[in-house]
């Protein structure tokens, strides 16, 4: 196996992975698509198995735009969902954190001026 042989091993396996991430990719969409019934969808993964290119071609000229569409509807529902809870989990309300400052003061775990400093913190990011 001399370099070119490698180099055109690698630029066919490139063309392969690359087709396989538009399979999955197609096959991801139309289960995702709410608006096509079951036999439809039937029909495009017959088509899929048995004429692969072809059929790739055709859904994705026929139905690229509503294919980006969804895509960009679901990656905005996912962020949206980790969004949410990020904010549930990271965000405390001032008087949480001055409660959990005061258990830690009373504890003795802090002091006094620790505790000045926490609840002046919390008051501060409220304001």
């Amino acid at each position: 196996m001399n370099f070119w042989d490698f180099i055109v091993f690698v630029f066919w396996s490139y063309v392969f992975f690359a087709y396989l991430m538009v399979l999955f990719g197609i096959i991801a969409d139309i289960f995702r698509d709410h608006t096509l019934n079951g036999g439809l969808k039937a029909v495009w993964v017959i088509f899929l198995v048995f004429v692969p290119f072809l059929a790739a071609l055709v859904y994705l000229i026929a139905r690229g735009k509503g294919m980006s569409e969804r895509q960009r509807a679901a990656a905005n529902q996912a962020r949206s969902e980790t969004d949410q809870y990020i904010r549930n989990v990271a965000s405390s309300s001032p008087v949480e954190e001055i409660a959990k400052a005061k258990t830690l003061l009373d504890s003795g775990t802090i002091s006094q001026a620790e505790f000045d400093g926490l609840k002046s913190r919390a008051l501060g990011a409220v304001a």
